[in-house]
């Protein structure tokens, strides 16, 4: 498989120097995969990968909201070529069959993600071992089975949609704090091993998100805390940030392919936070 420009980890530190625009993130000749692709996140990472010409596998376990991903990105690149999305229906609960499905891969999303807002004494053991398998154990086996090839070609970006929750906690959400958590530990130790490799592994970090998860957690909010939604909104969910909105999910997928890009091959190892301010406290 030919190297595209910004493969290359050798040739872009002289480029960094140079005065000029910054180059488009060229994905062309590269496999991506995404998961928790059919929504949210993963869909706007899905479409802003394809849209830099990588040929995205698209993981999710929704298989109408893949297809409905694969007509989205149709649409979006008409008869410009290059990226292509490739539905691939997962339970990522089945490890073995995750850590497969990441074999091959040049850039590794891991975005998928659950929530259930109860306090400790309330949360159910079960639904805390789910969010820790899908979250951060999935997590680890697609890295497992996406470093070979990555090792060895020399080239290789994991991004890990993280949240400002793996920075800091709240209350009633244990398993998705400690999932996040874990993952930026993951996260950083992937960076270490995969540097003398040409393989970055980095978080994006972002507050809220206008996301179906996300209007899930303002009707459990709502119900745990005895107040309206849109008080929920502005009382809870973004009393600590500064900018008071949610972040758009293709905010988030520009971060994402940035860290693919040709001016992050010197960023490994960190957390790029989107969080308008929250962690500035």
């Amino acid at each position: 498989m030919s190297s595209p420009s910004t493969g290359s980890a050798d040739t872009t530190s002289a480029a960094a120097a140079v005065p000029g625009p910054a180059p488009v993130v060229d994905l062309r000749g590269r496999t991506a995969l995404v998961t928790g692709a059919a929504g949210g996140i993963g869909r706007a990472c899905t479409l802003r990968l394809v849209a830099a010409g990588a040929r995205v596998r698209a993981v999710d376990r929704d298989e109408a909201g893949l297809a409905e991903l694969v007509d989205s990105a149709g649409r979006a690149l008409g008869t410009a070529g290059g990226g292509a999305v490739e539905p691939y229906v997962l339970d990522l609960t089945d490890l073995d069959a995750a850590e497969r499905a990441a074999a091959g891969t040049d850039v590794l999303v891991n975005n998928a993600g659950l929530q259930l807002v109860r306090p400790i004494e309330e949360f159910p053991p079960d639904v805390f071992h789910t969010v820790l398998t899908v979250m951060l154990e999935a997590p680890f086996r697609l890295i497992r089975g996406a470093l070979p090839h990555m090792y060895g070609q020399g080239w290789g970006r994991i991004v890990n949609v993280s949240s400002v929750h793996g920075l800091r906690a709240s209350a009633y959400k244990s398993a998705y704090v400690a999932a996040k958590h874990g993952l930026e530990g993951l996260s950083k130790t992937a960076a270490l091993e995969g540097a003398p490799h040409g393989v970055t592994s980095n978080c994006v970090n972002p507050g809220y998100v206008r996301t179906p998860l996300v209007e899930q957690q303002l009707a459990d909010q709502a119900q745990a805390h005895g107040i309206p939604e849109e008080r929920v909104l502005s009382e809870v969910l973004l009393t600590d940030s500064a900018v008071k909105r949610l972040v758009e999910p293709e905010e988030v997928a520009e971060a994402v392919a940035y860290l693919c890009g040709p001016w992050a091959s010197f960023a490994t190892g960190t957390s790029l936070v989107l969080d308008g301010g929250w962690t500035a406290h």
